[in-house]
């Protein structure tokens, strides 16, 4: 399997028909699924802890996959279609933060300012 080859749809399958092979779907609530992706993607972080770089490709492939897996789980359990769901975020995103956006401080700047909306409005 590799990128240019799989289909998100064969990756959830995949995913699905071993957590049903073990019996696991009974844990699998939305909660339990947001936490997960949480302590996982807490576990990818730890490798750049102190260090701007990683050490090991191998363990940071295996965290990234864990998180996306959770990930596909959970569009599942949501009823999420990803690739709708990236594709409209990604408008939004554009909208957002448009193309002449390219400094750190444009992007900051624009961040805080829509955080201060999101509370207020």
């Amino acid at each position: 399997m590799t990128d240019d080859k799989t289909t998100i749809h064969e990756m959830k399958s995949n995913v699905l028909a071993f957590i049903k092979e073990r019996g696991w779907d009974k844990y699998t609530t939305s909660k339990n699924l947001a936490l997960s992706i949480s302590l996982e993607a807490a576990e990818l972080l730890e490798h750049y802890q102190w260090t701007d770089t990683h050490k090991d490709n191998a363990e940071i492939e295996k965290e990234l996959a864990d998180v996306i897996i959770y990930c596909l789980q959970f569009a599942h359990k949501n009823g999420i279609d990803i690739s709708t769901a990236v594709q409209a975020k990604m408008v939004l995103n554009g909208k957002k933060y448009p193309a002449q956006v390219k400094e750190l401080d444009e992007y900051l700047k624009i961040k805080k300012e829509h955080r201060g909306k999101e509370t207020t409005g």
